[in-house]
């Protein structure tokens, strides 16, 4: 049988600034399901595991011209897996704490602005803004594969993507 991860993409969300993590999704929310053994996102989510730490490390100082500081992490709800943007979060003794910032489509154990713990183990990939470049959201830049040319453009265009 092959499981199917969701991956939610919510640029709105975790990217704009000002929105308020309890707005319900927005018309630009994707979701776009993956094998579980999908090669190019495995790759995606090993290149942002890869740099976790420096990640980490940057959002706890973050220099000038950088913003909107974001982790993925997936929620497990039984057998279903959904991936969703927390934004923001911060460490705590025992992992990490944010808003999450997708509507649920296949988990039913969280909702939309809620606070959720997780650890570093849920964790999928991390991203922040430079200077209104995306930098990271590295299994952004798969989904964009499976997308229209027409909406992967729009959203490199309106949102900085630079894959």
């Amino acid at each position: 049988m092959k499981i199917a991860v969701r991956t939610t993409l919510s640029l709105m969300l975790a990217i704009l600034p000002g929105l308020a993590g309890a707005q319900s999704a927005d018309p630009g929310d994707s979701t776009i399901m993956f094998a579980l053994d999908d090669p190019d996102m495995a790759a995606a989510t090993a290149r942002a595991l890869a740099g976790l730490d420096e990640f980490l490390a940057l959002s706890e100082t973050p220099p000038s011209g950088t913003d909107r500081f974001k982790l993925k992490v997936k929620v497990r709800d039984g057998d279903v897996s959904e991936h969703f943007w927390v934004i923001p979060f911060h460490r705590t003794e025992t992992g990490f704490v944010g808003i999450l910032a997708n509507e649920p489509e296949q988990v039913r154990n969280v909702v939309l602005g809620q606070n959720i713990e997780f650890t570093r183990d849920d964790i999928s990939d991390w991203g922040y803004t430079r200077d209104g470049h995306q930098v990271g959201s590295f299994t952004v830049c798969v989904m964009f594969k499976k997308m229209s040319k027409e909406e992967a453009d729009y959203m490199r265009g309106k949102y900085g993507f630079d894959c």
